[in-house]
């Protein structure tokens, strides 16, 4: 099991490999399918964005309201392949890294490896266990949409997989390839 500190370093992500096992700490952003599509729009538009991505990881995630004593509601991953069409111009503009479940397409696992970036996965269907490693939370970008906001997260050792590192190798084309 490896430990990182956040922000997700060049260096760091250098060092991991797929199927590393990973406990995060430090702080990481959501974002799903909204506030991609606003994202990639202010790039179009040539307008600064609202949170900065160099070093950083989005969580592909739109977590519930918190209940009383919480830092956050249930906050499981959603189907990465949904924002395949988002993420090369995130990793343009400096992304290091993603979480989310399920695996990649072709042009979105090349882009991972031309920008040295890396793909975690999380445990689907784990959103309420997930939460316990938030330690506090806040939406900092496009309010309006609810629980599609950005949100920063503070977490405290989230743990997630290496599925496709800084040189391409991926868990999922290795697991298809074994049970074909």
């Amino acid at each position: 099991m490896k430990r990182i500190d956040l922000p997700l370093t060049r260096s760091v992500r250098k060092e991991l490999r797929a199927g590393d096992d990973v406990l995060l700490s430090g702080r990481l952003y959501t974002a799903r399918d909204m506030a991609h599509k606003r994202l990639i729009l202010m790039i179009r538009q040539g307008a600064a964005l609202p949170i900065s991505l160099s070093d950083e990881i989005i969580y592909y995630c739109g977590p519930t309201p918190a209940a009383p004593g919480r830092a956050i509601g249930a906050c499981g991953p959603t189907t990465s392949s949904r924002m395949d069409e988002f993420t090369i111009p995130l990793l343009e503009q400096g992304l290091a890294g993603m979480i989310g479940k399920g695996d990649r397409s072709q042009k979105v696992r090349s882009a991972i490896k031309r920008f040295k970036a890396v793909y975690f996965a999380a445990c689907g269907g784990a959103g309420a266990l997930l939460a316990q490693k938030v330690k506090k939370a806040s939406i900092v970008a496009f309010r309006d949409v609810g629980t599609e906001a950005i949100h920063e997260l503070i977490v405290e050792d989230f743990p997630v997989t290496v599925a496709i590192d800084s040189e391409g190798r991926d868990i999922y084309e290795r697991l298809k390839k074994r049970y074909e």
